[in-house]
C-alpha cells in the first residue's frame, strides 16, 4: 500500500462476544429477547440479529471460558430500544437481573445486563431526544 492509498471504514460487520457454552448462551439471549439469525454449532458460533441491520452480535464459543462476573471497567455494547424501562421490566420477567437500576441520561434511559460470561450489553432509548432515534 502506498502512502497515497487509504482505507475507509464502511460500517460494522459483527461484534464478537466470547461464551463458554453456545447452547446456554443462545438460550440466555433468546430469554433476553434476541432473535438468532443463524447458528453453526460445528463452528461454535451463533449470530444474534439486531433490528433490520445486517451486522449482529456473534456469539463465539471459547474453550474453557467459565461463568464470571463482568470486569469493571469493561467494554459495553449498547443497543437502541424504543423504551429501556419497558426492556428492564421484560428482562426482569424473564429472570434476567440488570446490573443496576435503569439510569437516566441526556438522551433517555438505559438498562445494562451481563451474560453468564461477563459480557455487558446496554439497552438504551432516545425518549428524551426522539429526533436522534432510529425510525421503527
Amino acid at each position: 500500500m502506498s502512502d497515497e492509498e487509504s482505507y475507509e471504514l464502511l460500517g460494522f460487520d459483527n461484534v464478537l462476544l466470547p461464551v463458554g457454552d453456545l447452547a446456554e448462551a443462545v438460550a440466555f439471549y433468546e430469554r433476553a429477547g434476541f432473535t438468532v439469525g443463524y447458528r453453526l454449532d460445528e463452528a461454535g458460533i451463533a449470530q444474534l440479529k439486531i433490528g433490520a441491520e445486517t451486522p449482529g452480535i456473534l456469539l463465539r464459543t471459547e474453550e474453557g471460558l467459565r461463568h464470571r462476573p463482568p470486569h469493571w471497567p469493561s467494554p459495553r455494547i449498547w443497543l437502541e430500544v424504543p423504551d429501556a424501562r419497558v426492556a428492564a421490566r421484560r428482562l426482569a420477567a424473564a429472570g434476567i437481573a440488570p446490573l443496576d437500576e435503569v439510569i437516566q441520561g441526556a438522551t433517555g434511559w438505559t438498562v445494562e445486563l451481563a451474560d453468564p460470561w461477563g459480557n455487558v450489553l446496554g439497552l438504551t432509548d432516545y425518549t428524551k431526544r426522539p429526533a436522534l432515534a432510529r425510525r421503527s
